[in-house]
Formats: structure tokens, sequence, C-alpha cells
């Protein structure tokens, strides 16, 4: 009985289901990004170093690690193999003397530049061939929706709760 009820929490709309079938969809959306950003000849993080920079204009090392989701140890590397290839600088803060600031490079800016548009564009490619307009608009409203929905469960029941649950899920899959 409880085989059979497991399986039932795997199909239709039950949040086991919608999980991973949002869990693969973002694997499969993920790989195909980060071939899009291979293709142009630079890893992901210093993609997103760049990007933020392009975006967000110089900003502190650790302001970037947050905005693109590195660890401080990752940001700095990243910074580190960009400055040494010319693309980004640290400058003095203008009022912190303990902060430095990255700016991207001339030659950086012209490399993240095309780099986005070129990315940009792939992924434009991936979307239009899958979705409408109206679609795309559902799509971003309801994955909103659940985000905001699982960030306040998680403020609410702590990291465990959904360390747990991801747990859960993951066995549940064997």
């Amino acid at each position: 009985m409880a085989k059979a009820n497991q399986l039932e929490s795997l199909t239709g709309g039950s949040g086991v289901h919608v999980f991973l079938v949002l869990w693969k969809a973002a694997n499969a959306v993920q790989s195909f990004a980060g071939e899009s950003i291979s293709e142009l000849e630079m890893c992901g993080s210093d993609f997103a170093v760049l990007e933020a920079l392009l975006h967000k204009g110089p900003l502190p090392v650790n302001e970037i690690g947050k905005k693109v989701l590195l660890t401080s140890g990752s940001i700095t590397v990243a910074v580190d193999r960009l400055e040494t290839k010319g693309f980004v600088e640290r400058r003095a803060h203008g009022t912190d003397r303990r902060t430095r600031v990255v700016h991207l490079t001339k030659s950086g800016r012209k490399l993240i530049t095309r780099a986005y548009a070129d990315h940009a564009a792939d992924l434009e490619r991936l979307v239009s061939a899958s979705l409408t307009r109206t679609e795309r608009e559902t799509l971003m409203r309801l994955l909103k929706k659940i985000g905001h929905s699982a960030a306040g469960e998680s403020k609410r029941e702590g990291k465990h709760h959904s360390t747990e649950v991801t747990q859960k899920v993951s066995r549940g899959r064997k």
C-alpha cells in the first residue's frame, strides 16, 4: 500500500511531481546555458562576474559574490583570473580604504557586451521555440509564486526543514 501511495505522489500534480519536473527542467536549461557560455570560451563564473559588472556597474568583490551566488573563495579566484586576463581591475573604494571595487576594463566591457548578446540570443531562441508569449508570462508568474512560497517556508521552518524535504524526495526517487 505504501508503494502505491508513493507512486501516486509521483504522478499528476502532486508536490513531488511538480518538484521533479521543475528540477529536471532547471537542470536541462542550466546545461543548455552552460553550453552557450562555454561556446564563448569562458567559464560560467567568469561570465557571471562580467555580466554583473556590465549591468550593475563597479562593485566590491563581496557584493559581486552575493549577486552571482559564489562563495568568497570562488569569487576571489574568478576576479583574480579576470584581472590576469585584463578584463577587470581592482581600484580603491572612494570612502572605505579596506574595500577594493572591481571595474570592467575596456577589453572586458567589449568582451562581455558581445558575449552577453550572444548568450541572450541563445536563450531567446530556446524559449521562443518552446513557449508562446502568454505561456512565458504565465510561467514567470507561477515560478515567482512558488519561489516566494518556498522562500517563506524556508524562513519559517529553518534550513533543516528544506534539506530534510530534499533528502526525502531524493530517497523517494531511488
